[in-house]
């Protein structure tokens, strides 16, 4: 297939004609010029007029649950690659908490072969730590890495490995091969029965509290264990102002430490809370305002690496009852962008080049993913992006791909639409609704 792109703005620095063939990039080339490679493209399948659009590289997201196999009533990986694509994603890491639990290369690669099936988004297995991520013993760490899936980042997801021995065992395992330990950076003993953020205001509302400090405590073990052995760590949805503290300590000191930060994390606060909604109830939860502005602040300067979804789907009967029996998790796979630019980019804290390389270079490169996205230029894989920054998006139920509906957004109108997704030359989204 050959698809032209014509006078939209790359990355927001300037405006391109964009000729793609198969899967890559053939030309780009400065827009207006009546002859550029791009323009005379020949026999040309798809035009798109991308006039007053932005073009990003296709976004990558570094942490989703996908729950299948096993819990396929709540979401498959056909239905959350669909709201991947719809949000703009080329490329998802599925986390491993299914049923059976992806701790061995036949587990990876049935997820991987789920997300060929669909064709709609890559999708990356995460293979677990241990097995069952169970926190016992390592799972099949170097199966899975050889498989046909190629799994690259290791975590036992919301459990997170609370072993150090354990941890230091897994940093060594994957060091060989340049792999990655993920972690959800939370002590358990110091969370027991946690409904939401410690503070004057869980005290209010009569909820235990979840303090910060048990997120900053399990990062300051983490990387010290990382820096000893010399091996990639990245801590997933950082939540808390000590943590951008201990992160940034660790960076200026050359650890080889990365992080992400969630969209809910960046817009919304513990007062999200005030009225017992479970729809607001997430794990790590929200915080303080001055947590949401020292998250800002870390992903601006480098201390935050990406943001990433933890796209969560729940059945209702998960949301649908009292604060303290909700399960914890919201969606975000069809609305991440917009929350971004709502958050990063319409108040000039970021630019849409910034946006590129928090949604989509740096993931890609924290996973080694090389062909998930590069450079949009002739030769590269043709995984792109269109973003209208000017229209805006109101999610209804019907809109939602995934098979749950938890999410704060529903009804509200968002900054952007995401025109088309294009994953290695082929439109997986036109004119914001899904190819297949």
């Amino acid at each position: 297939m050959t698809t032209r792109i014509t006078n939209v703005s790359l990355l927001g620095l300037q405006d391109v004609d964009i000729a793609i063939a198969g899967d890559r990039f053939t030309a780009v080339d400065p827009a207006g010029t009546g002859a550029s490679a791009a323009q005379q493209a020949p026999d040309t399948d798809l035009i798109i007029d991308g006039t007053g659009f932005i073009a990003l590289p296709g976004l990558v997201d570094l942490g989703a649950h996908l729950r299948q196999p096993g819990l396929e009533q709540v979401e498959t990986v056909a239905t959350a690659s669909r709201a991947a694509a719809l949000g703009g994603y080329t490329t998802v890491h599925a986390l491993p908490d299914t049923d059976p639990v992806a701790d061995t290369a036949g587990n990876a690669e049935l997820i991987h072969r789920l997300g060929v099936d669909a064709g709609l988004a890559d999708v990356r297995p995460v293979g677990a730590v241990t097995v069952g991520m169970r926190g016992e013993r390592l799972a099949e760490i170097g199966a899975m890495a050889a498989s046909a899936a190629r799994v690259r980042l290791f975590s036992d997801s919301e459990t997170g490995v609370t072993d150090p021995l354990l941890l230091r065992r897994a940093l060594e395992y994957v060091k060989p091969f340049d792999g990655v330990v993920v972690q959800h950076a939370q002590d358990p003993r110091l969370t027991e029965g946690a409904q939401m953020n410690e503070g004057e205001l869980s005290s209010r509302l009569g909820l235990q509290g979840w303090p910060a400090v048990a997120e900053a405590a399990v990062i300051a073990r983490d990387v010290l264990l990382a820096d000893h052995v010399g091996a990639r760590l990245h801590v997933r949805h950082v939540s808390a102002r000590g943590s951008v503290d201990v992160l940034r300590w660790a960076k200026q000191r050359g650890i080889r430490v990365t992080a992400d930060v969630t969209p809910h994390h960046l817009v919304l606060t513990e007062d999200a809370c005030l009225d017992y909604d479970p729809i607001y109830k997430v794990n790590p939860p929200l915080r303080s305002q001055a947590d949401v502005e020292a998250l800002r602040e870390g992903l601006l300067d480098g201390t935050i690496d990406a943001i990433a979804t933890d796209h969560a789907p729940l059945p209702a009967e998960a949301k649908e009852c009292e604060w303290a029996h909700a399960e914890p998790g919201m969606l975000g796979l069809q609305t991440a962008v917009h929350l971004a630019q709502l958050t990063l980019v319409d108040t000039g804290l970021m630019t849409w080049t910034d946006l590129g390389r928090v949604m989509s270079t740096a993931p890609a490169s924290i996973a080694g993913d090389v062909d998930a996205v590069g450079p949009v230029v002739p030769g590269s894989v043709a995984n792109l992006t269109l973003i209208d920054p000017h229209a805006t998006t109101t999610l209804t139920p019907a809109d939602l791909a995934s098979l749950s509906a938890n999410t704060p957004w529903l009804g509200r109108e968002l900054p952007g639409r995401v025109v088309a997704t294009i994953l290695r030359g082929r439109p997986t989204v036109l004119d914001g609704r899904a190819q297949a």
